[in-house]
């Protein structure tokens, strides 16, 4: 395949063009369908706080112009003479990987997000057919390889859907990786967009399901949400009580905090995985509970192809979605500054039919 003659189209998008401007409409380019590919005519796309971090270029390395999303909905439009699994008319998602190496031992497991050759991300990434960069879902459609396209449950809210490929994959990775089911007791720290996916993914596979959160606030919130029980992590006496207590903790706080006081509240041999933070913890990490309780400290971060489509699978037979606030995508940057100040419940998700009229 010759990608330097390859052929493309104008697609609207909303993007970056740098790291200190609003995100505007913009005119990207999209390749042809090729034999394996599947054109996808973007319903709704998820906002999620790495959309946010990558037009900021807070985390550094964004290239721009930046075009984000990875929450992505829609319905099929066109598939190359290659393409089995999807035809004109479906409905397909994509989450947050459109390729990877295919030949590495993770991608052999099925683990693409962990590719020793490195993944390909929906946005930002590198572009292996235009030698340009990945854009995202913030546009009109989107062009990837069968291989990384997924089925939607058709009994399935859309736009509710949509987080499922970033949030909820995000905590149904590590539920299943820990082997979480009937009789488990998983606690969530934060309830947020990451928070609120792992209750209700936790419930649904039968765990006991406690949420840690520094106020009362939160608690009517958590228990319509399914979880069983709240515990006030600031309250001494309240963390003292589920002490030794828990086989998983789901950590989905975003930016730097003790981590110490939850490991004590973990079983012999329990785990804390940390979801929302990358970075250095703050203070030091005290390994005597861990040693002496064989527990551990532990991270992960989204899942594989087959793990998100086994979410998906799941979330239509039990009927579970995200809880949303429905945006036109020129309020976008109001949605990043409220996303800021946690105001949203949980996930704000883009109606592309705004871009598109």
């Amino acid at each position: 395949m010759n990608i330097k003659n390859m052929n493309t189209t104008n697609v609207k998008a909303f993007g970056a063009a740098a790291a200190d401007v609003d995100l505007t409409q913009m005119i990207i380019q999209r390749r042809e369908v090729t034999a394996t590919d599947v054109e996808i005519d973007i319903l709704y796309c998820g906002v999620c706080h790495s959309d946010l971090h990558t037009a900021r270029n807070d985390w550094g390395g964004s290239i721009y112009p930046a075009v984000p999303g990875h929450e992505i909905v829609g319905r099929v439009t066109k598939v190359g003479s290659a393409v089995k699994k999807f035809k004109a008319g479906d409905l397909a998602a994509v989450g947050c990987l459109v390729d990877s190496c295919r030949t590495c031992d993770s991608c052999k497991k099925d683990l693409e997000q962990y590719c020793l050759n490195g993944f390909t991300g929906t946005y930002n990434g590198k572009d292996k057919h235009l030698n340009t960069h990945t854009f995202g879902g913030y546009s009109e459609k989107v062009i990837v390889d069968e291989h990384f396209v997924l089925k939607v449950p058709a009994n399935l809210n859309l736009e509710a859907t949509a987080p499922l490929l970033c949030a909820g994959i995000t905590t149904w990775s590590p539920l299943k990786h820990w082997k979480v089911g009937k009789g488990s007791k998983v606690a969530v720290v934060g309830l947020g967009g990451l928070g609120h996916m792992a209750i209700k993914l936790a419930k649904g596979l039968g765990a006991h399901v406690t949420l840690f959160s520094r106020t009362k606030s939160k608690e009517k919130d958590a228990l319509d949400l399914g979880a069983d029980a709240v515990i006030i992590s600031t309250d001494e006496n309240e963390m003292v009580s589920v002490k030794g207590k828990f086989d998983l903790i789901i950590d989905t706080v975003p930016y730097v905090h003790d981590v110490n006081p939850y490991v004590t509240t973990l079983n012999i041999s329990g785990t804390l995985v940390l979801v929302g933070y990358l970075g250095g913890l703050e203070p030091i990490l005290n390994t005597v509970p861990m040693i002496l309780g064989r527990k551990s400290v532990a991270g992960s971060v989204i899942g594989g192809i087959a793990e998100t489509q086994e979410m998906l699978d799941f979330c239509g037979k039990h009927n579970i979605v995200s809880e949303i606030e429905l945006i036109k995508m020129q309020d976008i940057n109001k949605a990043y500054e409220r996303m800021l100040k946690s105001d949203v419940r949980y996930r704000f998700v883009i109606d592309m039919a705004s871009l598109k009229g």
